[in-house]
């Protein structure tokens, strides 16, 4: 639906031209690029499946005065203009908008614009499902077979090929070339799908997921929620960054470690030098820790123990070979400024899900339920767990659900909202918080 996006921004483009003639309303041609932006944060140029202006008309109106309120507030135009900007901005866009939809409509039904789509789960809901998708092209998703456990199947008719379980779902998508998923009612267990679903997140696909309740009229309603002829479906949001989001997150790794850095090196040097002359021994401490997918990094931090000989299989630190400077600085998390080194050079992020020792990583993963799925993202200095106090000796498993709803909810946003709790944090421990904080820069292990 990105050409919808084009198209909105042209229309609007003509509209503000019809007012840039008019003193000291020049400015007026922000009005388009506004707009636009606003239609896009409520999922306006989302994929839909039914495609509909009434539905809309509301949403496209509010967010054409927001536009011309905002331009308003900054003294672009006159209170006269905004009205006749707003309405004619809505106006216009919901006749182009109508046209666009009844010509997409028609390119479905020709098959011309049908999308491939696999159902998970051949009960009586998904074979529904099949049913209403070929008698409605025009919802342009071509239904080409089921997953499901293979118990329970066999034996029964389907209107559509049966692939096998769902843990076939990675290979079934490249090999049907698969467009969508929808996730209905099904034998499979629901931690096997989610589990399943999760493999698949670097793929392109788009998956549905029809509310458990919608037959005993659970309201389901939302810029993410769709429709198949009166069925609502719920769109999964991407769960973590891709493509122009990654970058824009390493982006702001780079230059956030690199600046501080640079601003915190006099301090950087003279913790150096103390830990240095506290005890003998090298300045950093480095240990292998657990990456994105599985692969091994290497850590650094401050030297805070005396250092020994010995399995590195301990829980919590040795409080007899920690020096005073040692002390003072995990107080403080000062011990770990040399992590920005890691994160500098890519190896962790700013924000994400604390790596953790190779030996608990399998220790836990095969305890704590979707502990692996913590390992989605780049690992993290600080994390959604650490601002909620989940650091040193807390649960293991709250820490995995906080790090995989970090994942799942994650946003530029909200890693620039972690990184401000995290340095008011610290600030509170550096300026005379006794003992540990319930809140910290890390977790400590």
């Amino acid at each position: 639906m990105a050409g919808l996006a084009g198209l909105d921004l042209v229309v609007l483009l003509l509209v503000a031209g019809g007012f840039a003639h008019r003193p000291a309303t020049k400015w007026v041609l922000l009005f388009p690029i506004v707009a636009v932006a606003l239609l896009a944060t409520n999922r306006h140029y989302a994929p839909r499946i039914t495609l509909g202006v009434a539905r809309e008309a509301r949403s496209i109106i509010g967010r054409m005065a927001i536009s011309a309120v905002l331009l308003d507030v900054v003294h672009v135009v006159r209170i006269v203009s905004l009205v006749e900007i707003a309405s004619i901005a809505s106006a216009s866009v919901l006749i182009i908008r109508s046209l666009a939809y009844k010509t997409i409509g028609s390119a479905r039904a020709r098959g011309l614009l049908s999308e491939r789509t696999l159902i998970l789960g051949c009960g009586r809901v998904g074979v529904q499902l099949s049913s209403l998708m070929t008698e409605h092209p025009e919802c342009g998703l071509k239904p080409v077979g089921f997953l499901d456990d293979v118990e329970g199947v066999e034996g029964r008719e389907l209107p559509l090929p049966h692939y096998g379980p769902v843990s076939l779902l990675s290979t079934v998508l490249n090999e049907q070339a698969i467009d969508r998923v929808v996730v209905a009612f099904g034998i499979t267990k629901e931690p096997e799908t989610l589990a399943v679903i999760r493999e698949c997140e670097s793929t392109s696909v788009v998956i549905h997921v029809l509310p458990r309740f919608f037959e005993l009229g659970v309201a389901v309603d939302g810029s993410g929620v769709d429709e198949l002829w009166g069925i609502p479906l719920v769109r999964l949001r991407r769960p973590r960054p891709f493509g122009w989001a990654t970058r824009a997150k390493r982006a702001v790794d780079v230059m956030l470690s690199g600046v501080a850095l640079m601003l915190l090196a006099p301090l950087y040097g003279a913790l150096a030098l103390a830990v240095k002359a506290s005890s003998p021994g090298g300045v950093y401490f480095r240990q292998k820790r657990v990456g994105q997918n599985g692969t091994i990094i290497e850590i650094l931090k401050f030297r805070s123990m005396r250092v020994a000989d010995g399995p590195d299989t301990e829980w919590k630190a040795d409080e007899e070979r920690m020096t005073k400077v040692g002390r003072l600085m995990r107080r403080t998390s000062l011990d770990e400024l040399p992590q920005l080194w890691t994160v500098l050079r890519g190896d962790m992020s700013l924000v994400g899900p604390r790596p953790e020792r190779p030996y608990f990583v399998d220790r836990f993963k095969s305890e704590i339920r979707h502990y692996e799925s913590r390992h989605r993202l780049p690992m993290g200095l600080t994390g959604l767990a650490q601002v909620h106090g989940l650091r040193g000796d807390t649960s293991i498993e709250e820490r995995a659900r906080f790090d995989n709803r970090y994942i799942e909810t994650w946003s530029l946003w909200r890693d620039l909202v972690i990184l401000a709790q995290t340095f008011f944090a610290v600030a509170h421990e550096a300026v005379g918080t006794l003992g540990e904080s319930e809140y910290g820069f890390v977790s400590r292990e």
